[in-house]
């Protein structure tokens, strides 16, 4: 129960009770993100927990994943690259994904960058040419 009925005991309870919730849910079945990589050239590849992204800049990306996130990368024939993550805290997941998406959001123009698999970039149509 709760200590009061007051709104902030009310919020607490219910925040407390997500929380818990992700664990369990996390430690019975784990969460899983997949981020794709749309782009010319663009491709990953992980040895280990190091992750190595080449992202179109003059160098490429290591990422060092802590060790509670289980990395997967495929790199297939005329199909996006796919980097899938999996691990049982979800605050962590999230926030690692977030991390690799900001080396290269995902652009309005030809929608390329790193987004999450199912993700809908809001597209922009570029400069028109005048006469």
């Amino acid at each position: 129960g709760r200590v009061n009925e007051s709104k902030e005991s009310r919020s607490m309870h219910g925040l407390y009770r997500s929380l818990l919730n992700n664990m369990v849910i996390g430690v019975s079945e784990g969460f899983r993100k997949e981020l794709e990589l749309v782009g010319v050239g663009y491709r990953v590849s992980n040895v280990g927990q190091i992750l190595e992204l080449s992202l179109g800049f003059s160098h490429n990306i290591f990422l060092q994943l802590p060790e509670e996130i289980k990395v997967e990368t495929k790199m297939e024939r005329n199909k996006n690259p796919l980097i899938l993550l999996e691990s049982c805290d979800k605050q962590l997941l999230g926030q690692v994904c977030a991390k690799i998406r900001s080396f290269r959001k995902p652009e309005p123009y030809k929608g390329k960058g790193v987004r999450f698999v199912g993700e809908e970039v809001r597209r922009k149509s570029g400069k028109t040419a005048s006469k």
